[in-house]
C-alpha cells in the first residue's frame, strides 16, 4: 500500500488473489461517510473516470474493510510501535503480503489514471 495525500485520495494499492491474478490501481478514498475503496479506472473521452473491474457488493465491502484495516494498521504501527512490539513478534514473518494486499511492488505515477 503507497500511503500519501493525493487530494481525497489517502492511498493506492494492487490485490493479489490467491489464483495469483494481481489487479492494479486500487485507491482508498476519503469520502464524506468515511473511507471506502475506488476500483480502477479509467478516462473516458467526455473527461470522466470509469470503472474497468468490477466486484459483487459483498466482494466489496469485504475489500474495503481489508484495505481499511490495513491502512490503519500502518498508521497505528507507526504512532504506537512501541505497543505493538511484543504481538507482531510473536506472529513471525509474514513476508510480503499483508491480507491479501501485495507490499513490494510500490505504485508509481504510470499507474495512476490522472
Amino acid at each position: 500500500m503507497n500511503k500519501g495525500e493525493w487530494g481525497k485520495i489517502k492511498a493506492f494499492f494492487d490485490l493479489e488473489t490467491t489464483e495469483g491474478f494481481i489487479v492494479k490501481g486500487f485507491k482508498l478514498v476519503q469520502g464524506i461517510n468515511g473511507l471506502f475503496v475506488g476500483f480502477p479506472s479509467q478516462k473516458g473521452n467526455d473527461e470522466e473516470y470509469y470503472d474497468t473491474v468490477w466486484a459483487e457488493k459483498d466482494l466489496r465491502e469485504e475489500l474495503s474493510q481489508l484495505a481499511i484495516d490495513y491502512y490503519g494498521q500502518e498508521i497505528m504501527s507507526t504512532d504506537n510501535a512501541t505497543e505493538n512490539t511484543s504481538a507482531d513478534s510473536s506472529e513471525g514473518s509474514k513476508g510480503n503480503t499483508t491480507a491479501g494486499v501485495d507490499t513490494s511492488d510500490p505504485i508509481t505515477d504510470d499507474d495512476i489514471p490522472f
